[in-house]
């Protein structure tokens, strides 16, 4: 059920991926499938395995993911503000 609720929000991420227009609105959409689909995932291994050490280390992963992917998406923006334009 878990590692089905992280494809779900695959597929969330990739509706919206289509559907919103400016690239900007779209980065949104990794970053939200980037935490869904890891927290699914990590929960899933902790009822798989319990608390081992691979259930340590995707906890590490999952709290790295959205500092890395926000510091990502934010020097994407810039560079498409930037590049539009509208950063002037």
């Amino acid at each position: 059920m878990l590692l089905g609720a992280a494809v779900l929000s695959a597929w969330l991420g990739c509706y919206g991926f289509v559907r919103f227009k400016t690239a900007l609105d779209r980065l949104h959409c990794a970053a939200f499938v980037n935490v869904a689909a890891g927290f699914a995932i990590t929960l899933a291994v902790l009822v798989q395995d319990g608390a081992t050490d691979r259930l340590l280390k995707m906890i590490a992963v999952w709290a790295v993911l959205p500092l890395a992917g926000a510091a990502t998406s934010h020097a994407i923006g810039r560079a498409l503000v930037l590049r539009d334009g509208a950063g002037r």
